[in-house]
């Protein structure tokens, strides 16, 4: 089962089983990355963490590692149903979405919110881009 990121009501394919989220943090100013996989029973899970900075809530957590100038590390979150990404428009930036080589990206402007889940069955969902 794909991951689609779902915005809309529209449907996009993102990638078969893993995918990267990243953006800028709207305060800081300083580039986050994660990356995600999907597992069974279409739940995602939390692989890897890179920040490129700490600052106002964005304390480095202990065991990181600094390479390439970010901070990795591997979050101890539980595997969750779906990823919901506020689209406020006021952050000076958006998500972006990137798996398969293809990328999507989402709240640069004020909307509903994105979601990011395994596609639905009996679902469409059009290529990103």
């Amino acid at each position: 089962m794909p991951v689609c990121l779902f915005v809309g009501g529209k449907a996009m394919l993102v990638a078969a089983a893993g995918f990267t989220l990243s953006w800028t943090h709207s305060v800081e100013k300083v580039r986050w990355e994660e990356d995600w996989t999907l597992g069974r029973g279409g739940l995602l899970t939390l692989v890897e963490a890179r920040v490129q900075g700490s600052g106002a809530g964005m304390e480095i957590p202990d065991g990181a590692i600094l390479k390439d100038g970010a901070w990795h590390y591997a979050p101890s979150l539980p595997p969750r149903a779906s990823i919901v990404l506020a689209n406020s428009g006021a952050t000076g930036g958006g998500w972006r979405i990137c798996g398969d080589g293809r990328c999507a990206e989402v709240g640069e402007a004020a909307g509903k919110p994105a979601e990011i889940s395994a596609c639905r069955e009996g679902g469409s969902a059009s290529a990103a881009q």
